[in-house]
């Protein structure tokens, strides 16, 4: 990262009660504290957000009943603010996830109301173009509400953008896709459908930067599973299953979101309700996971977090408190340390964070 870089964060929320849209802040590299630069009407509920690899763009789901849309915005390079371009629908209900490849030619959604998955293409001017796919599934599973029927929680793209990983909550399914990037289509991956154990409802996955191992984090089983990855043929195989509980807390509590940090060498997940980002340490010769610790996140239901882009900070979103916390991050030991640092953001959902040249 340049020494002349501007760190930006973008706050996707609920506009369900004070909300406006996109929240746009500058972080302070120095302290982790967050200056509020802009807000952008971002339609209803722009919740999860993607930007694209070339920094220029930023995708948003708009979480609504019926069918949902994707919206599309230009990001300043100066200033890191946002311009609206246009919207697409997303095929489906409730969008509640998206990705944008590696090229930049591909908006991949996940949509949680009826379970199924989009491609959107993206136009020169990052404008996204018709729809080139959409694949509905099926199935369910045996929570009594949660799992009636279909609902992708997100889909992720490998490293090399080559397959995309679903997690399909309402069928306790892993589904693979290769992505055709010549035509804008999902095709079967070779294990199409790698089955979880019933009432796990898989919500977020995340890839290793080796491309040889995964981590599927569970809703409703409050567990993380890790894989090994064949990243030549899109195949996940289960290497293990570990709580992300402390083995004495007995309350209601369901996991959130998952990221592994950039060196590979720690994986974090968030747990609402314990409220709290549990810790793993990742053996580096063979990626099984050693639990390393949990760290309280200062606020009710932390759905989102995210690494900023040197590594040094974790910003956790609480959905309940309207309040965003900022920790440092200890590289040796992967652990978390408030800042004392704490903004006020209604109904945050989703933090995005990039670094700009000035």
């Amino acid at each position: 990262m340049s020494s002349h870089s501007t760190i930006y964060a973008y706050i996707g929320t609920q506009t369900d009660s004070t909300s406006e849209g996109i929240y746009v802040y500058r972080m302070n590299p120095d302290t982790g504290e967050l200056e509020h630069i802009s807000t952008t009407a971002g339609g209803i509920n722009p919740t999860y957000l993607a930007i694209d690899p070339s920094q220029r763009y930023l995708y948003a789901a708009n979480t609504i009943e019926g069918e949902g849309l994707i919206s599309a915005f230009a990001i300043d390079p100066s200033t890191g603010q946002l311009t609206f371009l246009n919207q697409q629908p997303s095929g489906g209900s409730k969008p509640v996830h998206l990705i944008v490849d590696q090229t930049g030619k591909f908006v991949l959604a996940g949509n949680f109301g009826d379970g199924s998955v989009c491609v959107l293409p993206i136009e020169a001017n990052g404008k996204l173009g018709v729809m080139t796919d959409f694949v509905q599934h099926t199935g369910s599973s045996i929570h009594p509400t949660r799992q009636l029927g279909p609902r992708v929680h997100s889909i992720t793209l490998d490293p090399g953008s080559r397959f995309a990983v679903a997690a399909e909550y309402g069928a306790d399914q892993l589904r693979v896709y290769r992505l055709d990037a010549d035509h804008g289509e999902l095709k079967p991956g070779i294990v199409p459908s790698i089955p979880i154990e019933a009432g796990s409802g898989p919500r977020h996955f995340a890839f290793h930067p080796n491309e040889r191992w995964g981590y599927v984090i569970n809703e409703l089983s409050n567990t993380l599973m890790s894989y090994d990855y064949d990243a030549d043929e899109g195949i996940l195989r289960l290497k293990e299953t570990l709580s992300t509980l402390p083995s004495d807390f007995t309350d209601r509590s369901n996991c959130a979101d998952v990221h592994v940090n950039a060196d590979g060498t720690f994986v974090y997940g968030s747990n609402r309700g314990h409220n709290s980002i549990v810790i793993y340490a990742i053996q580096p010769d063979t990626g099984e996971l050693t639990l390393v610790g949990h760290e309280p996140t200062q606020g009710k239901a932390p759905r989102s977090f995210v690494i900023d882009p040197t590594g040094s900070y974790v910003f956790v979103a609480h959905q309940d408190t309207d309040n965003v916390v900022a920790f440092t991050v200890d590289r040796q030991t992967g652990l978390l340390q408030p800042t004392g640092h704490n903004i006020k953001v209604p109904m945050p959902v989703c933090i995005k964070m990039i670094s700009l040249p000035q």
